[in-house]
């Protein structure tokens, strides 16, 4: 006889996905790490052809242990690529129609992290990975969000914006048009060149791939932690982005001046570069003095499960036994 699970929660990336299945009382049945979600360029039913690879293989670990899943309360999923309300609706369909469990619902990936670090789904999270985002959200259902999907939507930063920064700085400081920059020399030597005009040719012609550029992010917080002004300003720039976002989320749920966390998440900012940190606390001392700033460490596919458990009405006990496995 098989067991049922509460919530199947699903924390789908670019480049990879987690998937727990999850009992009332918020024990952990099974779990499972596949490839990314990625259906702008595979398609939605393809991309979720993949997902659904990884709920099977989940499904098959719960059964060689001899507790096999065979029913599913409600599904919850943090996908990438759900940046926009109508896909966050088109993706629930597709999901749906699945028939994974009961019911389903797809949130953006951002919630995750922000649900993730969160004893209730009360606050702010930004992310910054490869991009930026920011989402807010009540525990009325009330959220706070962004397009996010780059430049067209007014987002800055996020380490691939970085990397691109970078390298127009130190282009023009080698060619002339711009101010010096120790990044001139940095950012080739990091792939063993020795002036930015190879390193252009190099990524120009594949000879080093263009999904290497997220490597110059660290060398650019490094060579701003050792004085260079146009580097410093890039880590400031990025600093005053995430300010700008998180305010501008906790104005519009009315949080700007309650006691509420702000939480950052993503590659660049769970690094926790001193310089970048520092800022981001300075200013939202200043414009939201009340808010509490805290780095967010937790899987994202706990969010995407505590937001499921949410979603049932588990008990705080059925929460805090969830938070445990995966502390």
């Amino acid at each position: 006889m098989g067991v049922r699970a509460a919530v199947l929660a699903i924390d789908a990336g670019n480049s990879k996905t987690d998937v727990a299945f999850v009992g009332a009382d918020g024990s952990v049945l099974a779990t499972a790490r596949g490839g990314g979600f990625q259906p702008p360029a595979v398609g939605v039913e393809a991309a979720f052809d993949a997902l659904g690879s990884t709920v099977d293989e989940a499904l098959a670990r719960a059964r060689d242990r001899g507790e096999p899943v065979d029913e599913v309360g409600h599904v919850s999923a943090c996908l990438a690529n759900a940046d926009l309300p109508v896909e966050e609706e088109e993706l629930t369909a597709a999901l749906r129609g699945r028939g994974w469990g009961g019911t389903a619902e797809v949130r953006n990936d951002t919630f995750a992290i922000l649900r993730a670090g969160v004893d209730e789904p009360r606050g702010v999270a930004v992310v910054c990975g490869a991009g930026i985002n920011c989402v807010g959200m009540l525990p009325d259902g009330r959220t706070a969000r962004f397009p996010a999907i780059g430049t067209i939507s007014g987002d800055w930063g996020g380490g691939g914006g970085l990397a691109e920064e970078a390298l127009w700085f130190a282009a023009r400081a080698e060619d002339g048009r711009g101010e010096p920059t120790a990044l001139r020399t940095a950012l080739p030597a990091h792939f063993g060149l020795d002036s930015m005009y190879a390193l252009i040719e190099a990524l120009h012609r594949g000879r080093i791939p263009l999904t290497r550029k997220h490597e110059l992010t660290p060398v650019l917080f490094a060579t701003s932690a050792a004085g260079d002004p146009v580097a410093r300003s890039l880590v400031e720039r990025m600093a005053d982005e995430v300010v700008a976002m998180s305010t501008v989320a906790l104005a519009r749920l009315q949080l700007l001046d309650e006691e509420v966390p702000v939480l950052l998440g993503g590659s660049v900012l769970a690094a926790r570069h001193p310089e970048l940190e520092d800022r981001i606390r300075a200013l939202l001392a200043v414009r939201a003095p009340k808010a509490v700033v805290d780095v967010v460490t937790a899987a994202p596919v706990l969010g995407a499960a505590l937001l499921g458990l949410d979603r049932v009405g588990a008990t705080a006990g059925a929460r805090a036994r969830l938070r445990t496995y995966y502390a």
